[in-house]
């Protein structure tokens, strides 16, 4: 059990304004920041201090300080003991935080931000002159982590898969490149390689073009030579791109990113209304 805290903003605007009576532009916003923090929780009481929850946000993770990747066997046995099961060179070394020789749950520390969001944010505009019109939206989120699931992308795991980007950056015998991506590739689940860490922590901020449309009212003239009221042509286009530091996959994926993807859409159509 436990106590929490918490305090936040919320805002939002809108925009309206013609400019004669060709051109009109329309624009709104919002913008949400939230924080919270355990104000009590019930817990050991540690000799670590970093290790108590309190006064940390409630989706707040605890992990591993990963330094970099072993360079050798011999590196591995020579540095504290890790104790997640089997390692060597090219398996993640891990920082002894409290200086006792080994490596073990009493190591993790405070990572990253929260797994939930604490600011999201959503803008856009919509103009039009004479037949013409345009919009487009925006949406993001940032002061977010979240961690490649180093479980389920793993090379060769109920797959037969590499992913690229596991296959363009790994340790191994010849390169023993000590901050590859991956570690040493095994084809089975390293527990060492596996545990709770900066290693696989990412930045979740994006910020994406939701959608945009552009569009044409066919003029007056016309329309009523077609017996329509409104006859309108568009093309619009859904998650065009998005702009984040993470680039393996989409960042909205989270750590999975063998799932489904998130989908761009085009369409093109036209909305009619008969007299």
């Amino acid at each position: 059990g436990g106590e929490a805290s918490g305090k936040g903003t919320d805002i939002c605007f809108e925009y309206n304004q013609h400019v004669g009576q060709d051109f009109w532009i329309a624009a709104t916003g919002n913008f949400t920041y939230a924080r919270s923090k355990f104000t009590v929780y019930e817990e050991p009481v540690y000799n670590e201090k970093y290790r108590s929850r309190i006064g940390h946000p409630i989706f707040q993770d605890y992990g591993l300080i990963a330094e970099r990747l072993f360079v050798d066997d011999v590196e591995a046995a020579n540095s504290p003991k890790q104790n997640f099961g089997p390692y060597g060179g090219g398996d993640i070394k891990y920082t002894d935080v409290n200086g006792d020789g080994q490596i073990t749950g009493a190591d993790m520390v405070p990572i990253g931000n929260p797994r939930l969001p604490e600011v999201v944010y959503g803008f856009g505009f919509s103009s039009g002159y004479k037949s013409f019109d345009f919009s487009a939206f925006f949406q993001g989120l940032s002061n977010e982590s979240f961690w490649i699931d180093s479980r389920a992308t793993s090379p060769f795991n109920n797959e037969t898969q590499l992913l690229k980007a596991y296959a363009d950056s790994h340790w191994s015998e010849d390169s023993r490149d000590i901050h590859a991506l991956w570690p040493r590739l095994s084809p089975t689940i390293n527990d060492n390689n596996n545990q709770r860490s900066t290693w696989f922590m990412r930045d979740g901020a994006f910020l994406r073009l939701k959608q945009v449309e552009i569009g044409y009212k066919i003029p007056n003239s016309i329309q009523k030579r077609l017996h329509t009221s409104s006859f309108r042509l568009y093309v619009n286009a859904t998650n065009l791109f998005n702009i984040s530091k993470f680039n393996l996959w989409d960042v909205e994926m989270g750590g999975d990113g063998l799932g489904y993807p998130i989908q761009r859409v085009f369409n093109v159509g036209l909305n009619i209304s008969l007299k």
